[in-house]
């Protein structure tokens, strides 16, 4: 009883993987005949679990079913779900902390010594810092929108502006981001006829969605580059862009998300755009970048703080 019950443990272990199996490898990989494989197939069926048999490899495949059966993880996937919870619990959705917490309740009585050791350890070393908790968002929000994003259908919602000013918005949605604690819909704004990012925390859909519309082309690479450009320059009220004298491959890796948005000129050189609350703070962050620079496009007020900058520098290597 013992060996057929490991048996079904294995079989299950290897069903989880999301892959079509032929009948010849499953029963190779567990020791036993096709006749015995069937059987521990059919176990599995009366157990709950939705095994499928595959047409044209005479093979199988876990599918959906009605209810969640117990999942079968290896330690580092036991690992990652735990931290992954535990994150969640304290997270920027709201409505999930109480479902994450049960949840993570029931993988940890069931961890044995050694993984609730890892879990331990790595979370009492731990500490979160930073700002202020991120605004929380619904997580009925984020699914109504993620649907309308993946059916491609216009969605309508009523929208608070930094300002506090309210409107409703028509848009097509494009992607949701998680960005810098904050969750964002990247959109087309048809009223506005232009594309658009919007926090997520700031917005309440309305229902039903709208007609189904055809995807456009994103006026960048990327969402999440596009997103960045937007967050460094257009939310700020100092904008520059400066030409930094190092290829953009080199200098990548010193712009941290949401600082600006590098754009490639040549082998030798590169833009970068980016925004701030002040002047002192747009001199601070293209300093760091540690590359010759020049000014490209820049207000007037940058040019004063870099000169107080430098001067309060060369004063400093004088004293020294």
């Amino acid at each position: 009883m013992l060996e057929t019950s490991g048996r079904l443990l294995k079989l299950l272990s290897l069903l989880q993987t999301h892959r079509d199996w032929s009948g010849a490898e499953l029963a190779e990989r567990l020791g036993v005949s096709r006749r015995t494989l069937r059987r521990d197939v059919e176990r599995l069926r009366v157990l709950g679990y939705p095994v499928h048999a595959t047409q044209g490899t005479a093979g199988y495949r876990l599918g959906a079913g009605a209810t969640l059966p117990p999942l079968l993880l290896d330690d580092d996937e036991a690992v990652a779900v735990v931290i992954g919870l535990r994150t969640a619990a304290g997270g920027s959705v709201a409505g999930i902390e109480g479902s994450s917490m049960r949840a993570l309740a029931k993988l940890e009585q069931m961890l044995p010594p050694r993984l609730r050791y890892r879990v331990s350890t790595l979370h009492t070393a731990t500490v979160r810092a930073g700002a202020a908790p991120a605004p929380k968002v619904s997580a009925d929000t984020l699914m109504a929108i993620a649907e309308a994003c993946r059916r491609r259908e216009r969605l309508r919602f009523d929208y608070v502006s930094p300002r506090r000013s309210r409107s409703t918005r028509s848009v097509e949605p494009h992607s949701l981001v998680s960005f810098d604690r904050h969750w964002y819909l990247v959109a087309w704004d048809t009223d506005r006829t232009d594309w658009r990012t919007f926090r997520v925390d700031r917005l309440t859909p309305r229902t039903p969605t709208g007609p189904r519309f055809t995807p456009r082309e994103l006026p960048d690479t990327d969402v999440a580059t596009y997103l960045a450009h937007q967050l460094s320059s257009r939310a700020w009220p100092f904008q520059a862009t400066v030409t930094l004298h190092e290829p953009a491959a080199a200098v990548t890796d010193r712009i941290w998300p949401g600082m600006g948005v590098i754009e490639p000129v040549d082998d030798d050189s590169c833009l970068l755009h980016l925004g701030a609350d002040t002047p002192r703070d747009l001199a601070w962050m293209i300093t760091s970048v540690d590359a010759d620079f020049t000014l490209t496009n820049a207000p007037p007020e940058l040019t004063d703080a870099l000169h107080a900058h430098v001067t309060r520098c060369l004063n400093a290597v004088r004293k020294a």
